[in-house]
């Protein structure tokens, strides 16, 4: 286990906490909040074989594409493991957005090709405004008599104290929800206009400390978090030279802590199947990866759930610290926040049978949750099953665990916002 280095995104979203995390972990079901996503990439698509290359590294169908739609673009090795993901929108006929470290692999892939397209880094900022009351506090700071009809993954163009802005409906705490998209120089203004017209409805901004509870409740496995990048093959050399050289505060391979022992970096690797995502694979177009996720697709081992962790069992590990002697590792509520991939070995008898990531505290459901990447013979709803929490070659707490589906919380972003 390594300690993140200095600037580790999940650092970004500005202060731990705002009110404080257990208030602020309400505000996704009874109000709203606003958080920070800024410090995500951007890269501006542009030129007439955009469409094309994108179609060649990407999981996704594009024969649907229309202007003012996003994707959630998924790029994939031969072995059809994740290399990146995030959102991609079309805001022309060959004018496209891509947010998240997708980016990269483009550049990357359009030096070893003769595509007819140019990428741009661009400086946007992204704001999540999810909830209940998100679309009642954005209909006062816009006027917009039109953002109840916005379809959902698609974008509205708003005007925000005077800042023309993107408003995409998508919803990242599985609640109605809209990213508010722009030049960054408006970011602020922006932010405050936001904040306070949601005075009246209960606004909460989100602080660091329990800005991923919404990603487990909802099931959005996260970079880092769930899964580690396929780029460190040797076959990858180049790319992963590229972009440590782009952003030298990866330059390690991995944060990894947690009781599951990989034998090797690649245990660590997830597809789109394994990480819930199948519905994004179509293969109506080549592209990479694409024979190794037919045949997974068509017959998955492992699928993504959710594990409830069983309370009495909890309390052992929290109690450990107020004996003498060797304890368990500390278990950070509502989760660890130093950054890195906690991967816990999950066993039914004696066979490992999955991997539990993403462990938090819910405190709406008061469960103990994680994301696990599981066997499908152990996948069915109600399972027991064991995960260890410690490390290889130290003490190890056996919790009793629960299979549950992914997300655990009903997902409601695709509600009517005509009856919201």
């Amino acid at each position: 286990m390594r300690t993140p280095p200095e600037g580790y995104p999940w650092s970004r979203f500005g202060q731990l906490e705002y009110t404080d995390w257990l208030d602020e972990s309400m505000s996704w079901k009874n109000t709203c909040y606003i958080g920070d996503w800024s410090f995500l990439w951007q890269h501006r698509i542009t030129g007439p074989d955009a469409l094309t290359m994108l179609g060649d590294i990407t999981v996704n169908s594009f024969a649907k594409f229309a202007l003012g739609q996003s994707k959630h673009a998924v790029h994939t090795n031969e072995d059809g493991k994740v290399i990146h993901e995030g959102i991609l929108t079309r805001f022309g006929d060959e004018e496209f957005m891509l947010h998240g470290r997708g980016g990269f692999w483009v550049r990357h892939y359009l030096g070893t090709t003769d595509y007819d397209v140019k990428l741009e880094r661009d400086d946007w900022f992204i704001l999540q405004v999810s909830g209940p009351d998100s679309v009642r506090v954005l209909e006062k700071v816009t006027g917009a008599s039109n953002l109840r009809d916005t379809k959902f993954m698609w974008v509205n163009s708003v005007k925000i104290a005077g800042h023309e802005v993107w408003a995409l409906r998508q919803g990242m705490a599985g609640e109605i929800g809209f990213e508010l998209q722009g030049p960054m120089a408006a970011k602020q203004e922006v932010y405050d206009t936001v904040v306070e017209a949601g005075q009246e409805f209960g606004i909460r901004k989100l602080g660091a400390r329990t800005a991923m509870i919404n990603h487990l409740e909802a099931c959005f496995p996260t970079i880092g978090t769930d899964y580690i990048p396929a780029i460190f093959d040797e076959d990858m050399s180049d790319y992963r030279e590229f972009f440590i050289s782009s952003m030298p505060a990866f330059a390690h391979p991995a944060y990894i802590a947690g009781s599951y022992d990989g034998a090797a970096i690649s245990d660590y690797y997830r597809s789109p199947v394994e990480l819930g995502w199948a519905r994004n694979i179509n293969f109506d177009h080549d592209f990479l990866g694409r024979a190794a996720l037919e045949e997974e697709k068509a017959a998955p081992r492992r699928v993504m759930r959710t594990l409830v962790w069983n309370g009495d069992d909890l309390t052992d590990v929290f109690a450990s610290m107020f004996r003498q002697g060797e304890h368990y590792p500390f278990m950070d509520m509502p989760r660890d926040q130093r950054g890195f991939m906690w991967a816990d070995k999950v066993t039914a008898g004696d066979d490992v049978v999955g991997v539990a990531t993403s462990r938090g505290y819910s405190y709406y459901y008061r469960q103990m949750l994680s994301l696990c990447t599981v066997d499908v013979a152990h996948s069915e709803p109600g399972t027991e099953v064991t995960v260890h929490w410690g490390k290889p070659g130290g003490p190890q707490k056996a919790i009793r665990a629960t299979v549950a589906p992914a997300p655990y919380k009903p997902d409601r972003r695709r509600a009517d916002l005509h009856q919201a």
